[in-house]
């Protein structure tokens, strides 16, 4: 029986950069040519009995972890992972994973790891479930973004301030002068290059950056009073989702503190009149209450008061590479709220080509359920500094049934008018004449004919 060939150039390169030498310096101690030595780390040669002998004589190495120590947990770690039933359908056998590790030892080790890391086959929770923001998340779903005490407490103090006056960043400056001795300076951009804001105890100031537009400025004011005057119930709320992770505790409390501050500038009261009065326009809305897209769009998720419900929106804020860093599911359930990726044909995608313009668009998702959404650019708050410029998408949605009152979306058949078909992302979407599709269904075979070329690349065998 001819002998196993024993490729393990990924074991011999770790040995000897963990050695530090050179491949001239281990070849001449091993007796072979440094060509020879090359070979062998690329896996294109095995290791000979004679040459692992002496490689356990010269640099104390043990054989016994040529398993473990290859990569993915060689051939048999990558059976494993490939036995999944994700990967059926491609009937990859022994000689190709061993022609793999040969070629391609790094690869090999970063698809076990990706692997790993997801869980197996998907069936697990991701490693980003166990993360801050994503403990974070859960626990605003579970008040489903609406957080009562804080709204009723931020709208006594809003009513309070707008008796004294009518301009509300004065009321607010005021206040921190007169209750907390503390004053507000605008502070030019290259005094403060990396910052938007700063607290100086010392100084008493709270420090802005003149690049902030007024309602940013409005923003920070009424957040800082939110930090001194609601910290009481604020920490009843933290203290109630019970974090093990303080990393967490600190997301939480911010998004409170955020909540409360929003919640000051748009009253729950005067700010559901004004949506149903204005037909939820988010522009006139932002003129009203002098407040920025994003904020209008962030509350018109919260509108959950018994007795006195807004519309049950959702909001997704992604950046050019698609990927989200703020999602509020609110009371709307959207499944697009909870896709890790999204379809390309969705107009949070496309409203990066017509910037600071409302982009409506009907949607149907492939179950047959329609969304409304309103699809907008907004700046990030490093806008004009020595950072750049940075620039997000917002979506603002609902289900197409409740979508009626809404402004921009008069005149449109919500029921049976035209609706671009979506899906939550390529590997989660079954359309089977996806011109976008960028990559197939998880879980479906694929399917070839030689013969044919489809609107597609990857055709697959529908249930």
């Amino acid at each position: 029986m001819a002998e196993r060939k024993i490729l393990a150039g990924h074991a011999v390169r770790r040995l000897r950069r963990s050695s530090g030498l050179t491949q001239l310096a281990m070849a001449d101690a091993l007796e072979i040519s440094p060509s020879y030595l090359n070979l062998i780390e690329k896996n294109q040669r095995p290791l000979s009995a004679a040459l692992m002998l002496r490689l356990a004589e010269r640099f104390d190495f043990d054989p016994r972890k040529l398993g473990s120590d290859a990569p993915g947990g060689g051939l048999e770690g990558l059976r494993r992972r490939l036995a999944d039933p994700l990967f059926a359908d491609l009937n990859i056998d022994r000689a190709e994973m061993e022609e793999w590790l040969a070629a391609a030892p790094a690869g090999a080790e970063a698809f076990a790891r990706a692997f790993d890391r997801m869980g197996e086959g998907g069936a697990q929770a991701s490693s980003i479930e166990a993360q801050p923001v994503m403990k974070v998340r859960r626990e605003i779903e579970r008040w489903r973004n609406h957080f009562p005490d804080l709204d009723a407490q931020a709208e006594a103090l809003a009513d309070e301030l707008r008796i004294a006056t009518g301009d509300f960043y004065s009321a607010l400056s005021e206040r921190l002068r007169q209750k907390h001795q503390l004053a507000i300076r605008i502070l030019p951009a290259e005094v403060m290059p990396d910052h938007v804001r700063r607290l100086d105890l010392h100084a008493r100031q709270l420090q802005l950056s003149e690049m902030l537009d007024a309602a940013s400025r409005t923003f920070h004011a009424a957040f800082l009073i939110a930090e001194m005057e609601a910290r009481a119930e604020i920490d009843a709320l933290v203290n109630g989702a019970g974090f093990a992770d303080r990393h967490a505790e600190r997301l939480f409390r911010r998004h409170l503190t955020s909540y409360f501050a929003a919640a000051v500038m748009m009253p729950y009261g005067r700010f559901l009149r004004a949506c149903e009065a204005s037909g939820y326009d988010p522009l006139l809305l932002q003129r009203r209450f002098g407040a920025g897209y994003e904020q209008v769009a962030h509350r018109l998720t919260t509108l959950q008061r018994v007795g006195a419900r807004g519309l049950p929106f959702f909001m997704v804020r992604i950046d050019r590479a698609g990927q989200s860093s703020k999602r509020y599911a609110g009371a709307s359930a959207a499944p697009m709220v909870e896709a890790d990726s999204r379809c390309p044909l969705w107009a949070i995608h496309s409203a990066f080509d017509r910037p600071g313009e409302i982009v409506p668009q009907l949607v149907a998702l492939e179950d047959g359920e329609r969304w409304f959404t309103l699809n907008r650019t907004v700046a990030g708050q490093s806008a004009g500094l020595r950072q750049g410029q940075a620039i997000f998408s917002i979506a603002l949605g609902l289900k197409a049934e409740f979508a009626k009152p809404l402004l921009h979306a008069r005149g449109l058949d919500l029921e049976k008018g035209d609706a671009q078909p979506i899906g939550l992302g390529c590997t989660a979407c079954t359309r089977p004449t996806c011109t976008q599709r960028s990559a197939p269904p998880r879980g479906r075979t694929l399917r070839f004919n030689e013969r044919e070329r489809g609107l597609t690349p990857f055709e697959f065998v529908e249930d």
